[in-house]
């Protein structure tokens, strides 16, 4: 039952992280030009918001996993 200890408290992890950052953002390099050597290239810039529901619901769930490995352990 530790293990499920140790993915609960996981999740929380996640969970807080999620909440914190909010918002996940990448770069992405893509050829626009290619004339023998010569290349010329477009930066796009992605971003993808995290949704609050579920870094909530991960706290939650791991919060649940944590107490039920604990009360596990003391039977």
């Amino acid at each position: 039952m530790k293990s499920m200890g140790i993915i609960g408290v996981v999740l929380i992890l996640l969970g807080g992280t999620s909440l914190a950052v909010r918002r996940i953002s990448y770069t992405t390099e893509k050829p626009v030009l290619e004339l023998g050597p010569l290349t010329a290239s477009v930066t796009e810039q992605h971003s993808f918001a995290l949704p609050d529901v579920a870094g909530i619901g991960l706290v939650i769930l791991g919060g649940v996993l944590v107490l039920i490995s604990q009360r596990a352990v003391k039977i």
